[in-house]
Protein backbone atom coordinates (compact mmCIF):
# COMPACT_ATOMS: atom_id res chain seq x y z
CA UNK A 1 0.00 0.00 0.00
CA UNK A 2 1.30 3.33 -0.59
CA UNK A 3 2.89 5.33 2.05
CA UNK A 4 1.26 8.35 1.26
CA UNK A 5 -2.50 6.65 1.52
CA UNK A 6 -1.75 5.74 5.06
CA UNK A 7 -1.02 8.88 6.08
CA UNK A 8 -4.13 10.34 4.85
CA UNK A 9 -5.73 7.62 6.81
CA UNK A 10 -4.53 8.37 9.72
CA UNK A 11 -5.01 12.01 9.14
CA UNK A 12 -8.68 11.31 8.38
CA UNK A 13 -8.84 9.24 11.68
CA UNK A 14 -7.50 11.74 13.96
CA UNK A 15 -10.08 14.33 12.09
CA UNK A 16 -12.70 11.98 12.80
CA UNK A 17 -12.22 11.51 16.18
CA UNK A 18 -13.80 13.12 18.95
CA UNK A 19 -12.20 15.76 21.62
CA UNK A 20 -11.86 15.92 24.60
CA UNK A 21 -13.68 19.00 26.02
CA UNK A 22 -11.36 21.92 27.42
CA UNK A 23 -8.31 20.21 26.24
CA UNK A 24 -5.99 19.39 22.81
CA UNK A 25 -6.27 15.53 23.31
CA UNK A 26 -8.90 13.70 21.05
CA UNK A 27 -10.16 10.38 21.63
CA UNK A 28 -8.89 7.49 18.93
CA UNK A 29 -9.87 4.26 18.05
CA UNK A 30 -7.31 2.70 19.22
CA UNK A 31 -7.57 -0.60 17.03
CA UNK A 32 -7.80 1.29 13.62
CA UNK A 33 -4.91 3.64 15.03
CA UNK A 34 -2.51 0.26 15.35
CA UNK A 35 -3.62 -1.00 12.15
CA UNK A 36 -2.48 1.55 10.12
CA UNK A 37 0.91 2.11 11.84
CA UNK A 38 1.48 -1.20 11.16
CA UNK A 39 0.43 -0.99 7.73
CA UNK A 40 2.78 1.97 7.80
CA UNK A 41 5.92 -0.11 9.19
CA UNK A 42 5.11 -2.47 6.44
CA UNK A 43 4.72 -0.03 3.89
CA UNK A 44 7.81 2.08 4.86
CA UNK A 45 10.06 -0.71 4.65
CA UNK A 46 8.69 -1.54 0.63
CA UNK A 47 8.98 2.10 0.02
CA UNK A 48 12.30 2.47 0.92
CA UNK A 49 13.46 -0.49 -1.28
CA UNK A 50 11.66 0.93 -4.04
CA UNK A 51 13.46 4.42 -3.45
CA UNK A 52 16.42 2.56 -3.12
CA UNK A 53 16.20 0.66 -6.51
CA UNK A 54 15.34 3.85 -8.17
CA UNK A 55 18.87 5.16 -6.41
CA UNK A 56 20.07 1.95 -8.10
CA UNK A 57 18.73 2.30 -11.98
CA UNK A 58 19.93 5.94 -11.69
CA UNK A 59 22.98 5.53 -10.81
CA UNK A 60 23.43 2.44 -13.44
CA UNK A 61 21.68 5.27 -16.12
CA UNK A 62 24.29 7.64 -15.38
CA UNK A 63 27.09 4.92 -15.00
CA UNK A 64 26.05 3.72 -18.87
CA UNK A 65 25.37 7.42 -19.68
CA UNK A 66 29.35 8.41 -19.00
CA UNK A 67 30.51 5.19 -20.61
CA UNK A 68 28.63 6.37 -23.70
CA UNK A 69 30.03 9.93 -23.55
CA UNK A 70 33.36 8.08 -22.95
CA UNK A 71 32.98 6.13 -25.94
CA UNK A 72 31.64 9.05 -28.23
CA UNK A 73 34.51 10.95 -26.35
CA UNK A 74 37.06 8.36 -27.75
CA UNK A 75 35.68 7.64 -31.29
CA UNK A 76 35.72 11.66 -31.59
CA UNK A 77 39.08 12.07 -30.86
CA UNK A 78 40.35 8.93 -32.74
CA UNK A 79 38.25 10.48 -35.58
CA UNK A 80 39.94 13.85 -35.22
CA UNK A 81 43.34 12.09 -35.35
CA UNK A 82 42.64 9.83 -38.26
CA UNK A 83 42.23 13.73 -39.89
CA UNK A 84 45.19 15.32 -38.72
CA UNK A 85 46.82 12.48 -39.46
CA UNK A 86 45.34 12.04 -43.23
CA UNK A 87 45.87 15.89 -42.98
CA UNK A 88 49.20 15.93 -42.43
CA UNK A 89 49.34 12.78 -45.36
CA UNK A 90 48.26 15.08 -47.54
CA UNK A 91 50.34 18.08 -47.11
CA UNK A 92 53.10 16.14 -47.00
CA UNK A 93 51.97 14.99 -50.78
CA UNK A 94 51.48 18.13 -52.09
CA UNK A 95 54.86 19.48 -50.68
CA UNK A 96 55.97 16.35 -52.75
CA UNK A 97 53.79 17.14 -55.59
CA UNK A 98 55.61 20.44 -56.07
CA UNK A 99 58.84 18.91 -55.46
CA UNK A 100 58.14 16.79 -58.74
CA UNK A 101 56.50 19.68 -60.17
CA UNK A 102 59.49 21.80 -59.73
CA UNK A 103 62.31 19.49 -60.62
CA UNK A 104 60.06 18.40 -64.19
CA UNK A 105 59.93 21.76 -64.83
CA UNK A 106 63.69 22.38 -64.13
CA UNK A 107 64.08 19.29 -66.32
CA UNK A 108 61.92 20.87 -69.19
CA UNK A 109 64.03 24.14 -69.02
CA UNK A 110 67.25 21.81 -69.27
CA UNK A 111 65.90 19.54 -71.83
CA UNK A 112 64.44 22.57 -73.78
CA UNK A 113 68.46 24.71 -73.70
CA UNK A 114 69.97 21.24 -74.55
CA UNK A 115 67.73 21.59 -77.75
CA UNK A 116 68.24 24.55 -78.31
CA UNK A 117 71.89 23.89 -78.52
CA UNK A 118 71.85 21.28 -80.72
CA UNK A 119 69.92 22.92 -82.96
CA UNK A 120 72.34 26.01 -83.31
CA UNK A 121 74.73 23.64 -83.21
CA UNK A 122 73.06 21.62 -86.26
CA UNK A 123 72.80 24.99 -88.20
CA UNK A 124 75.95 26.16 -87.53
CA UNK A 125 77.55 22.84 -88.91
CA UNK A 126 75.01 23.48 -92.00
CA UNK A 127 75.38 26.68 -92.53
CA UNK A 128 79.54 25.94 -93.01
CA UNK A 129 78.67 22.75 -94.81
CA UNK A 130 76.37 25.34 -97.64
CA UNK A 131 79.19 28.06 -97.21
CA UNK A 132 81.40 25.73 -98.73
CA UNK A 133 78.91 24.45 -100.93
CA UNK A 134 78.51 28.04 -101.85
CA UNK A 135 82.11 28.35 -102.68
CA UNK A 136 82.43 25.52 -104.65
CA UNK A 137 79.63 26.35 -106.83
CA UNK A 138 80.91 29.57 -106.98
CA UNK A 139 84.50 28.66 -108.07
CA UNK A 140 83.25 26.75 -110.37
CA UNK A 141 81.18 29.04 -111.39
CA UNK A 142 84.35 31.70 -111.91
CA UNK A 143 86.01 28.43 -113.57
CA UNK A 144 83.64 27.93 -116.09
CA UNK A 145 83.39 31.69 -116.50
CA UNK A 146 86.79 32.12 -117.53
CA UNK A 147 87.69 31.84 -121.34
CA UNK A 148 89.80 29.47 -122.33
CA UNK A 149 93.24 29.87 -122.66
CA UNK A 150 95.15 28.70 -125.46
CA UNK A 151 97.34 26.24 -125.45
Amino acid sequence: MDILHLVDRLEELFNESRSVPFTHSVIVDEDLMLDIIDQMRVSIPEEIKKAQQLLAQKDRILAQAQEEANRTLALAREKSESVVERDSIVQAAQARAEQIIAQAKVEIENTKREADDYVLDTLTKLEMELDRSLNQVRNGIRTLSRPPESE
